[in-house]
């Protein structure tokens, strides 16, 4: 695009690379976050820790409704 003064201006556009298509995702290495997040998700017993704490984590009632167990653990 030429600018006013004859200058070309550059046009800001992001490419699309092959690891944003659906049919690449399968060759994604999985980032730092993920890992940790799967390693998490085996180490960790969640179903018996939410049956622990349940019965004392806060019911929904007249005022604010509580954040999900499983997500408030997982945080």
């Amino acid at each position: 695009m030429l600018a006013s003064n004859g200058m070309w201006m550059e046009i800001a556009m992001r490419q699309i690379t092959f690891a944003c298509q659906p049919s690449f995702e399968k060759y994604a290495r999985p980032s730092r976050r993920e890992q940790f997040l799967q390693t998490m998700e085996s180490v960790v017993p969640w179903s018996e820790l939410e049956s622990l704490i349940e019965p004392h984590y806060p019911k929904a009632g007249n005022g604010r409704q509580p954040v999900g167990l499983s997500i408030m653990l997982r945080i």
